[in-house]
């Protein structure tokens, strides 16, 4: 799935991206810096419902959100050097708790990401918009 949007769009691309994710619980979020990460992972949660403030997780590794049908974890491993560093900050126990878990800089700790994780790249298309490419490892 393909979609492209501008900053006033993000939240119909976001609700769209929720319909078409089916039953995939980790995404790795791709994406060059400035690319809107983070912007996306917090229209993703507005649309889950999360009413606590979402922000970066760059220093704590793993932030937690609650939303009416669960939790999701927004976690952002740009700071590690590798998955060792990952293991030893809980991000593999994260990983497999079954809930949602979006993932920024997922090549910094790629051995350690399930078998079933969506790949989503976000590609910068102009100043103010962005392409989100979803590519799901479940058989929809």
């Amino acid at each position: 799935m393909e979609w492209s949007f501008d900053l006033p769009g993000i939240g119909q691309t976001a609700k769209d991206f929720w319909a078409a994710a089916g039953q995939n619980k980790v995404f790795a979020i791709h994406g060059e810096m400035g690319a809107g990460k983070t912007t996306f992972i917090h229209a993703l949660c507005d649309e889950l419902g999360v009413t606590s403030q979402v922000g970066s997780p760059t220093f704590s590794i793993i932030n937690q959100y609650d939303y009416p049908r669960g939790r999701v974890f927004h976690i952002d491993l740009y700071r590690l050097n590798n998955e060792e560093e990952a293991f030893r900050a809980g991000v593999e126990e994260v990983l497999y708790s079954g809930e949602i878990c979006l993932v920024e800089w997922p090549e910094k700790a790629a051995a350690i990401l399930p078998p079933r994780t969506a790949d989503v790249f976000i590609e910068v298309t102009g100043p103010l918009t962005r392409t989100i490419r979803l590519k799901s490892n479940l058989k929809l």
